[in-house]
């Protein structure tokens, strides 16, 4: 939430100026008449979820957070940290007191033990309690057909993703440059002629760079270098039949902003239009205070989607669900194991559903997948026949022992032990 604050003559032309610049959706937080020497005005503290990032690419998009409230910069009010944080612990204090509130017996069993799972695989009690707002209306309501709508998506490629530029963004070591490359490697697979130029905007780890170099050498990939607008625009100019742009970005430090990387590179403001996506790379082991500072660092408006990495190191997947229902991005691409091939798929309501109620990875053995489908267990193998042994019949006289043997072969008398040096046999 962005605050700021208004002042007039009146309450009337307060209200009027807020209406006028932050629409229907600011909330009045504080007013008061004000006197100071004999000159009167109002004050009007407000704020509004969601304020529209000056510069930030596609102001018509989605948003979330607030990292990039204040422009490139990424400025904030005073005082705003204290009163996100005040909001944050009075926003826990709600949940606590609603949650023991919900009637679990409006729930049908099915929906009883899918909502249960949720909660234990570590789905936050907001999205629980809509969640179970809904179902509990709909006794024949899906669980799956109810996540859908908080969980989109939009699995990659080049119908569903037009644009010509696409930004991967995402904390440092959170897999950006792999997942990258897996995602340029599905587009070449898609369209084999198509011209994908990778950039390097991270030009101060040679991890990184070594390894778009190296990728881009054996696929056939051009790879470029950027820190600045003007070494973007040189790129453009100079590669003017790219099907695909793809700008690797470094991570955010603490008191930064991913608006502000934007504007170095000039892919925020009306210069950007629509042509520009960004997607924000996270692996799912964060803990909700961490992704919620991540989500407030990485604010943008715009075209965007969530990029699911290291999945096969996660015990479990409930962030999925929490990271969605914050931001309202879909999720495009899921991205697991070592290695660039095989270990990435275009995101779908089925993954998702796989990964999130029976923690099956992608390459993994699928399956028709249920609300709360049960591991089945494999079937038994049947047991083998064993033929019956051919037996030929034998005389008394081959069957008894002889000298030689009961087979016939010779007999060999076992030596008589030996006596200990210096001891007396009687």
């Amino acid at each position: 939430m962005q605050i700021k604050t208004y002042t007039g003559r009146n309450a009337t032309a307060v209200l009027a100026k807020v209406k006028a610049e932050l629409g229907p959706d600011a909330v009045i937080l504080s007013s008061r008449e004000c006197r100071e020497g004999g000159r009167a005005w109002h004050e009007m503290s407000v704020g509004i979820e969601h304020a529209a990032v000056p510069g930030a690419a596609g102001a018509g998009g989605p948003s979330f957070g607030s990292g990039g409230s204040g422009g490139p910069g990424g400025s904030v009010p005073p005082g705003w940290e204290e009163w996100h944080r005040e909001w944050g612990q009075m926003k826990e204090h709600l949940l606590a007191l609603m949650k023991p509130a919900l009637r679990m017996e409006d729930l049908t069993p099915r929906q009883r033990v899918a909502l249960e799972y949720l909660t234990r695989e570590g789905v936050d009690d907001g999205v629980a309690m809509t969640l179970h707002r809904r179902l509990a209306a709909d006794s024949g309501a899906s669980v799956l057909e109810a996540l859908a709508d908080i969980v989109p998506v939009r699995g990659w490629g080049l119908a569903a993703w037009p644009q010509r530029a696409h930004v991967f963004a995402g904390p440092f070591g959170a897999g950006k440059t792999t997942a990258m490359l897996r995602m340029a490697l599905a587009l070449r697979h898609e369209k084999p002629d198509l011209k994908i130029v990778l950039v390097n905007a991270d030009c101060g780890r040679g991890h990184g760079r070594l390894l778009l170099k190296h990728y881009a050498e054996l696929s056939g990939l051009v790879y470029r270098e950027a820190s600045s607008a003007a070494e973007f625009a040189a790129i453009l100019r100079e590669c003017p039949d790219a099907g695909r742009i793809l700008v690797d970005l470094p991570g955010v430090a603490r008191d930064g902003s991913l608006a502000r990387q934007l504007a170095i590179l000039g892919l925020s403001g009306a210069g950007a239009g629509s042509g520009v996506a960004v997607h924000l790379v996270l692996p799912p082991h964060h803990g909700p205070a961490q992704m919620s500072a991540l989500l407030a660092r990485y604010a943008f408006q715009g075209a965007g989607s969530l990029v699911w990495t290291k999945l096969d190191e996660a015990c479990t997947f409930g962030a999925l669900v929490n990271v969605a229902a914050a931001c309202g991005l879909p999720v495009s691409a899921l991205s697991y194991g070592p290695g660039m091939r095989n270990s990435l798929i275009a995101a779908s309501d089925a993954a998702l559903w796989r990964l999130l109620f029976k923690r099956q990875l992608p390459g993994e053995a699928s399956g028709h997948v249920s609300e709360h489908a049960p591991e089945q267990a494999a079937p038994r193998p049947e047991p083998r026949q064993v033929e019956p042994r051919q037996v030929e019949p034998r005389t008394a006289a081959q069957a008894a022992p002889t000298a030689h043997g009961i087979h016939g072969r010779p007999r060999t008398a076992r030596p008589a032990p030996h006596a200990p040096t210096g001891a007396c046999i009687a």
